[in-house]
């Protein structure tokens, strides 16, 4: 378990402090387990948005699939 000092605007923290006692309750280390909570949100969307800014770079890119080696369907095809 790590120890984290941080400065946050005094509204913020106030509004974030009344939330978290609203949804977890008011009891021994609420605030810790809402801000690790709000921790984790923070990093599964960036982590999300990082995958799908390099699926959009990958389906952007051409790629050469070869060149065509047949003319027809017959040609695929063995049956006349």
């Amino acid at each position: 378990m790590a120890t984290i000092t941080i400065n946050v605007d005094d509204e913020v923290e106030k509004k974030f402090r009344e939330t978290a006692k609203t949804v977890i309750g008011d009891r021994k280390g609420f605030l810790g387990r809402a801000v690790t909570e709000a921790m984790e949100l923070w990093i599964r969307e960036k982590t999300q948005n990082e995958i799908a800014r390099t699926a959009l770079e990958l389906m952007s890119q051409e790629y050469h699939l070869g060149k065509r080696l047949y003319s027809s369907r017959k040609d695929l095809h063995e049956r006349t």
